[in-house]
């Protein structure tokens, strides 16, 4: 099977809240805003924040999925976490530096990093 994954969504309660967290966490701008679905476009991938209750859906927040994010190096992961609600403490796996916290809307995002 030849395939690419190039887009992820993440339930949202509060879009606006959600949006300000992730413009902060990125340090970018949202690059579409709506009031239903939003996106960040990160590099050749498309974050998308879906507000599922303007469409009358239903979710389960916290452990349907989990949105790895890889960054550059340990000192930047352990800032990103500095202010966050931390679920699964910095523990190297493998050849991984891991953690996982906790997004303004309740879903679990794991980070990792490299050990170098």
């Amino acid at each position: 099977m030849n395939c690419t994954i190039r887009s992820l969504y993440l339930c949202v309660n509060d879009m606006e809240r959600a949006i300000s967290f992730y413009q902060e966490f990125f340090e970018q701008p949202v690059t579409e805003r709506d009031s239903v679905y939003s996106v960040f476009n990160i590099k050749e991938f498309r974050l998308g924040l879906f507000q599922y209750q303007m469409v009358n859906e239903s979710h389960i927040f916290g452990s349907n999925c989990l949105p790895s994010i890889e960054v550059e190096s340990l000192e930047v992961l352990k800032n990103k976490l500095s202010d966050k609600k931390v679920i699964f403490e910095l523990k190297q796996i493998g050849s991984n530096w891991v953690s996982e916290f906790e997004d303004s809307e309740g879903n679990h995002i794991e980070m990792t990093t490299p050990v170098i």
